[in-house]
């Protein structure tokens, strides 16, 4: 035996590899070698060329040291276990369903989607996009009206997109009021309301079936629950029919399982159908994340919100799919925006194609019937015990009225309590009796002889008796519990797709088929500028898929949900301390979100104060277009705020604005560092200065990863900002969504933030609050320990390190490209942020090449391309995140320096300003394996201009796609493609 005395148990047993390095691309001697490569002794050197000194935090994060990835999924597994998973019956639009494993395992928890970015770059995005078609296939066939988008964040605010729609859409300016169904979902109504306040929208509650009549204030728009909230399913057609003779338009919010059997809205007149997709096969989540769905007519299909997919073709005339009128997206709209919809539900519409299509319709359809007979055998179950209800129709839900019976409602809450079973009880304002049941694909017989004891007080040696009883309904014949004339008679999901994959094989080779068309992290780094696509690790996912976390509805009582709120005070407190903000609301459940609740926050302070007339809101020319789109919503009137010749805000023109409209002055937003990737000098004095005017900052939390652990925008001036947890705390982008926007305010904010009428109280919900934004109370809640794995895996110096090597990654770039492309904006020292701006302005009048072509050519190489045009035109924005190794970086390089190449041969004359491989890029593998090819430059020149691609070769799937023609023949369903058969 030997003894070293160097070394101890003790070292040996705590030498781990922290969870950091492997979040962290770049090794300890990579950094090295890349600060000497920028000239720089140190990381520190490096930080303080880039930060100024006048917003650097003066002390650590205080976070816990980072644990290890099992170390953090046992502190979660112990966390989730505190949480009670009853069996709910809460309904109002929030069902459990069988998510079949197929589509867990291959599409929620497979990074091959999860990973993927928005589909602006449509060439390598195919798979993707065909999914989200039949996503708008589906809803369009079920609610019988002829374009549907790709998702919206939940139903509430998808009501609350179709109000602002028809408020757009009116031809009287003087219709001022939104009629809204009493039998609405009660969250649906606080998020209109919400809405509607800073527009001057009346919203008001009617009973249809008793008045109608409010002739003095005839409404510019209506909605209707179908089925209603609390489970009636009545005829609205002849009340449909009599509105829009007035020139009312008709919202109607529904679901879409029960539209397999029930007449769909667009049968019964309505010009727009909303709802929740959730039932198909996406958990509860605790509200979230989840896909709305939104269908409106032929002639509102310019002015419908969020993305629309649409079919174009390819320059080889094959068909391809696209974002159809992309014009309509926020950043180009601005303040002339009526939405300001940025994320979607990409993952989870995309989940519900895919239940849809491994079900079938007759599949749906025997769901549906299922669910249907099952509420039927529990009404006939209960009426025979002598119990009242209160609907005599329905589809999956029954309301029972205990007024009259020998059972209360405390004796009712105690017995379920004790069977661990949820029931939809009378809000606490409420003197009423009656008790909601909803039933969903989960609910089996053995459930409804459980919910027949609650409510009769049977003991479980009776349970025989009750068994039988329900055995002898079951053999009943089947019947339709609504009006016969609703009963659905048209066809639906006619496509082949809806048809051909049943079996789990067909099913697994169809998701892999649409997977393989798609560019995701899997393959290559996504360079995006302000969109942080960084490494979303398998750990930080592993407990979305816990039914503790997943399994809970989201009106589930306070009493089940000690996990929950454990997590929600950690990661608020966490999220406080990485920003310097005194409160955070976790509702908003996407960027643009947390953006309009920031905005409601600061109104919300000035009328507190008796300063209704502070309304206009500042804002940079640079800023993400969702800005404005969202002042505009909080009722606020933008001004354009100018940008020096630096790309920072010009402060003589803020000056200027800010006295000029001092008294009126609301807010500046402010995004920081700024659109151009670079920290303004003087933000401190911007901030003072729009102060000492009487207006409050808003901060757009985008570039956040940034500054985590190196500066706190709390401590520098700010008043609210909100954190894309999407981007900076690692919930992955989803392919378009999810997303989660939470926002982070100082002291005298706090009382305004978000509020929800449903959630118990809780002893942090807001005094004033500026009310709700979100369906759920906290949002898409369910993904929310994602971020909360990442901030205890990492600590507060792994944080701290990951924003220095984004900075880092981000300077090395640029210092790469610069001889190659002009870096556009950067710093007082010339140093960049976390991402840089490369100019191929000055090479279209010499060459006509476009920054399309580039984006197009780096495709053949196997890179997404940077964001294109924005903040400014002919320009790429570069952002590596902290994520990526040397070797990945130093790739991109290489493709960048190969395509300017590519563009010198352009210059040199050797290949023409029109036929090159730049404008004909990308190449697809038919395109060059073709038997004939008539281009000036070799198939090896296209497919593989580098060597290292030839083993890493990604083959877009299609050519370049011609986005006009797509908008000028719009086709947003399902056409009979021949790229559906023989798969």
């Amino acid at each position: 035996m030997t003894k070293n005395s160097m070394v101890t148990h003790e070292s040996i047993i705590n030498n781990s590899v922290p969870f950091a390095k492997r979040h962290i691309g770049p090794t300890s001697a990579e950094q090295t070698h890349m600060l000497k490569t920028l000239a720089m002794e140190s990381m520190e050197e490096l930080i303080k060329a880039t930060i100024p000194d006048s917003i650097r935090s003066k002390r650590p994060l205080a976070l816990a040291p980072g644990l290890s990835e099992p170390e953090a999924l046992a502190r979660m597994k112990e966390l989730a276990q505190r949480n009670i998973v009853f069996k709910s019956y809460l309904g109002t639009g929030y069902y459990d369903c069988h998510v079949p494993p197929v589509i867990q395992r291959n599409i929620l928890e497979n990074p091959g989607w999860y990973t993927q970015y928005t589909p602006y770059q449509a060439e390598i995005s195919q798979g993707r996009l065909e999914a989200l078609l039949n996503f708008q296939t589906l809803v369009s066939d079920l609610t019988g009206l002829p374009i549907a988008n790709a998702s919206l964040l939940d139903e509430p605010t998808a009501a609350a997109e179709a109000m602002t729609l028809c408020f757009a859409h009116q031809t009287e300016a003087t219709h001022q009021v939104f009629w809204v169904s009493h039998n609405v979902h009660p969250q649906t109504l606080a998020v209109l309301q919400t809405r509607a306040e800073p527009l001057g929208i009346e919203v008001l509650t009617i009973d249809f079936a008793q008045n109608t009549q409010v002739t003095d204030k005839l409404p510019f728009g209506a909605l209707i629950q179908y089925p209603g909230s609390d489970g009636a399913v009545i005829d609205h057609s002849i009340l449909i029919s009599e509105l829009k003779t007035k020139g009312v338009m008709i919202a109607v919010a529904t679901d879409l399982l029960a539209l397999t059997l029930l007449k769909s809205p667009g049968e019964l007149g309505a010009d727009i159908a909303l709802g929740s997709a959730q039932r198909l096969g996406v958990p509860l989540g605790f509200g979230g994340p989840h896909a709305a769905f939104f269908a409106t007519k032929d002639e509102l299909k310019r002015k419908i919100p969020g993305r629309l997919i649409g079919v174009s073709k390819d320059t080889t005339d094959q068909p391809a799919l696209r974002m159809s009128l992309q014009t309509r997206e926020q950043h180009i709209r601005r303040e002339k925006a009526t939405s300001n919809i940025c994320t979607s539900q990409v993952l989870l519409a995309i989940m519900n194609s895919m239940y849809a299509i491994y079900h079938g319709p007759e599949g749906l359809k025997n769901i549906a019937k299922r669910v249907h007979s099952l509420t039927t055998i529990l009404a006939k179950a209960l009426t025979a015990h002598s119990f009242k209800l209160v609907n005599d129709t329905w589809f999956d839900t029954i309301s029972v009225d205990l007024s009259k019976s020998s059972v209360s409602l405390d004796l009712l809450h105690t017995r379920a309590e004790a069977a661990e079973i949820n029931l939809r009880y009378p809000s606490d304002q409420s003197s009423s009796q009656i008790v909601g049941i909803s039933l969903d694909e989960t609910t089996t017989l053995g459930h409804i002889c459980d919910l027949v004891m609650v409510f009769t007080g049977t003991n479980e040696e009776s349970r025989a008796q009750v068994q039988t009883q329900i055995n002898g309904l079951v053999y009943q014949p089947f019947e339709y519990r609504f009006s016969g004339r609703l009963v659905r008679m048209s066809p639906y999901l006619t496509h082949p797709v809806f048809h051909q994959h049943q079996s789990e094989t067909q099913m697994l080779r169809y998701i892999r088929h649409l997977e393989s068309k798609d560019l995701s992290l899997t393959r290559s780094m996504i360079p995006l500028g302000s969109c942080t696509m960084k490494l979303n690790a398998t750990a930080e996912l592993f407990p979305i898929s816990w039914p503790e976390w997943n399994g809970i509805h989201p009106h589930a009582p306070q009493v089940q949900l000690d996990g929950y709120f454990e997590l929600f005070r950690e990661l608020e407190s966490s999220l406080a301390e990485c920003t310097g903000f005194d409160a955070v609301s976790l509702q908003p459940n996407s960027g643009a979100q947390g953006e309009y609740a920031g905005l409601l926050a600061i109104r919300k302070y000035h009328l507190s104060r008796g300063e209704s007339h502070r309304t206009v809101c500042l804002i940079p020319k640079s800023a993400h277009g969702t800005n404005p789109a969202s002042a505009v919503m909080a009722g606020m009137r933008v001004i354009i705020v100018d940008c020096d010749k630096s790309g920072n805000i010009d402060l003589d023109d803020l000056t200027a604005k800010a006295k000029e409209h001092k008294a009126n002055l609301a807010a500046l937003m402010i995004t920081y560092p700024s659109t151009h990737g670079v920290f303004e000098d003087h933000v401190r004095a911007i901030c003072d200065h729009i102060h000492d005017n009487g207006g409050l900052v808003y901060m757009d939390g985008a570039n956040l990863n940034a500054q985590v652990g190196l500066c706190r925008p709390g401590e520098f001036g700010p008043d609210v900002c909100h954190l894309n947890l999407h981007k900076t705390f690692c919930i992955p982008h989803g392919g378009g969504g999810p997303g989660m926007g939470p926002i982070a305010v100082k002291k005298h904010l706090a009382p305004f933030l978000p509020g929800h009428p449903l959630a118990e109280p809780w002893e942090k919900w807001p005094s004033e609050s500026l009310g709700t934004v979100s369906g759920a109370p906290w949002g898409s809640a369910s993904i929310l320990p994602i971020s909360m794995m990442y901030i205890w895996m990492m600590g507060g110096p792994g944080l701290t390190q990951a924003t220095q090597v984004a900075i880092l990654n981000a300077n090395y770039i640029a210092h790469r490209l610069h001889p190659h492309y002009p870096v556009l904006y950067r710093g007082a020292s010339g140093r960049v942020a976390h991402e840089c701006i490369i100019d191929l302005r000055p090479l279209k009048a010499k060459t006509g090449v476009e920054v399309e072509d580039v984006a197009k050519r780096l495709m053949d190489y196997g890179f997404h391309a940077p964001t294109v045009s924005f903040p400014v035109v002919g320009t790429l924005m570069i952002e590596p995140t902290e994520s990526e190794s040397l070797k990945e970086l130093d790739r991109f390089c290489e493709a960048m320096i190969s395509i300017r190449q590519e563009i010198a041969e352009i210059e040199q004359g050797t290949f023409d300003k029109v036929n090159n491989v730049l404008k004909h890029a990308p190449h697809t593998q038919q395109l060059v394996v073709a038997s004939s090819w008539d281009r000036p430059y070799s198939r090896e020149k296209a497919a593989f201009p580098l060597e290292w691609v030839k083993t890493t070769k990604f083959w877009p799937s299609v050519s370049r796609i011609d986005s006009a023609y797509g908008d000028r023949n719009l086709v947003c369903t399902c056409p009979h493609l021949t790229s559906y058969e023989g798969i």
